[in-house]
């Protein structure tokens, strides 16, 4: 959630900022608006509560001079009646306003370039260099039909459009590779965390999938839980209304989970193939740190995933994302995208984001520090999506006659 207070003190600022990323103008003049309206009535509120006050005080002295005070006791109840219009109107007005403000997202740092959207990226550094093949590379999903590996059918059989099931060698990489995942963050000095699959609407709209995303999200019917689209709400939310000191940070996270995503906003993209899918797995990296952290830490997170993709012998270059294509929450991202050589082209299998404090201020995640409770600051970043990992070793490392080779820091998982 953004600063209230900032936005008051240099609306100016903030709205530019804001505009950046889509939000109108229209909308922050409606919501400053809102806010002098809830802080008129709020001193009118205190005003009238202090000259309740000092008539209550008159009690004791009328009565020792022997006046009348039903002419203040009419004062102070109607005092009383004016302030419990207004309290109920400002309940109300704030009930209103943090709707609003829980649909504004996060403002871009002032390093992120100026862009419409992703055609606007730019592209910081390429690792590695995408083979030269004796033959025409196919797509994965043609790999995984012919292999017989990939089967679309009976996923949607079971499920419906947008599923698969897989069988043999590449269900057993998809295990290994969330092992190898895991395996790797640890190493970088992430603790690893199994947590539930499916989260409550605070712990959503503590991350800030909620309320704007509700649309993309797995509803279960009768019950106050989603299914998750990414273990990010989880890990960020173990902490969730907690003063953690000074000394605790930083937490570094990881942790595998399922993902669910209806895709609403996707209809016609990626239909053949595993790209992009109801259900998929991922592995993630999620840290709370201090203001002073974050920039670190950040830097740290996006090598590990980068690392693990050069591990496994896959090309991939690192993007940064402009205004109109970072994500809600996210004040500054880098993406990582995989060289896909069956379709000729760098493909996103992560994305890397500092949230800064606007995560930590809508779930209530904060330190101590000499006495003061500090917002953290918050991190998360996929390390990496599997089944985008999968697609990517099938395509980079297939041979003619269709199999695949096994990279060698996997094979002592399969």
């Amino acid at each position: 959630m953004i600063d209230i207070k900032l936005l008051q003190k240099d609306f100016d600022t903030v709205s530019k900022a804001l505009q950046k990323k889509g939000v109108s103008k229209e909308i922050l003049e409606t919501l400053k608006q809102n806010i002098l309206a809830v802080k008129s009535k709020r001193q009118i509120m205190e005003s009238l509560q202090a000259e309740q006050n000092s008539l209550s005080k008159q009690f004791g002295i009328y009565k020792k001079e022997g006046k009348d005070i039903n002419e203040l006791k009419t004062n102070i109840a109607e005092l009383k009646t004016q302030r419990q219009t207004l309290e109920d109107e400002v309940r109300e007005d704030e009930e209103i306003l943090n709707k609003q403000l829980l649909g504004i997202p996060n403002m871009p740092h002032n390093d992120v370039p100026i862009g419409a959207d992703e055609n606007e990226n730019i592209v910081i550094e390429q690792i590695g260099t995408p083979k030269k093949f004796s033959f025409t590379p196919k797509e994965h999903w043609e790999l995984g039909e012919n292999s017989r590996e990939i089967d679309f059918t009976r996923g949607v059989k079971l499920a419906k459009s947008r599923f698969s099931a897989l069988n043999g060698t590449l269900a057993k990489l998809e295990r290994a590779l969330i092992n190898y995942f895991l395996d790797f963050n640890e190493q970088r000095g992430f603790k690893e965390w199994y947590v539930p699959f499916m989260a409550n609407s605070s712990t959503l709209q503590g991350t800030g999938q909620l309320p704007k995303f509700e649309d993309d999200l797995f509803k279960i019917e009768g019950e106050d839980l989603y299914l998750i689209p990414t273990a990010e709400v989880q890990l960020t939310n173990l902490y969730n209304d907690e003063i953690l000191t000074k000394d605790e940070l930083p937490l570094l996270l990881t942790s595998y989970t399922p993902c669910f995503r209806k895709e609403a906003g996707s209809a016609g993209r990626d239909t053949r193939g595993i790209i992009r899918q109801h259900q998929f797995d991922k592995v993630e990296l999620v840290a709370i740190t201090t203001p002073e952290q974050s920039e670190e830490i950040f830097n740290k997170m996006v090598q590990c995933a980068s690392d693990i993709l050069t591990s496994l012998e896959l090309p991939h270059q690192k993007v940064q994302l402009c205004t109109g294509d970072l994500g809600f929450s996210a004040s500054y991202t880098i993406d990582l995208e995989v060289w896909l050589p069956g379709q000729n082209k760098y493909r996103e299998i992560s994305s890397i984001s500092n949230t800064l404090d606007f995560q930590a201020r809508r779930a209530k995640i904060r330190y101590k520090d000499k006495k003061k409770n500090i917002l953290c600051h918050t991190l998360n970043g996929s390390s990496l999506a599997v089944g985008r990992t999968l697609v990517a070793i099938m395509e980079n490392h297939q041979r003619e006659d269709g199999s695949i080779k096994i990279p060698e820091v996997l094979k002592k998982y399969i």
